[in-house]
């Protein structure tokens, strides 16, 4: 499975693979810098198909919000497990991401 990318009313959704780690970084990279007109629109990082992340994932997070916030993009966390959510706790994202 690859990481792929999906239109929502809101704007667009990054869908992650199984796993989130630092063999993620080049297409994860490539995922949000190959979005277009996403002024004023909303990035979607959907967690649904997730199981794993690294601490190069939450670096990865950190970068795709400085990019689309360039773009003036909102960037939010979806469908965290309850595993992946606690990481995200214990790593304070919850006051740089809307998390769910």
């Amino acid at each position: 499975m690859a990481i792929t990318i999906a239109k929502n009313n809101e704007g667009v959704a990054i869908v992650l693979d199984d796993r989130f780690d630092f063999g993620s970084v080049g297409d994860f990279r490539k995922s949000y810098e190959s979005l277009e007109s996403i002024a004023r629109r909303t990035v979607a990082i959907d967690f649904k198909n997730t199981r794993y992340i690294d601490s190069s994932a939450l670096g990865m997070l950190i970068n795709a919000k400085t990019y689309c916030a360039k773009q003036d993009a909102k960037v939010k966390l979806i469908n965290t497990n309850e595993q992946i959510r606690k990481i995200l706790t214990i790593s304070r994202f919850e006051k740089k991401f809307d998390i769910s």
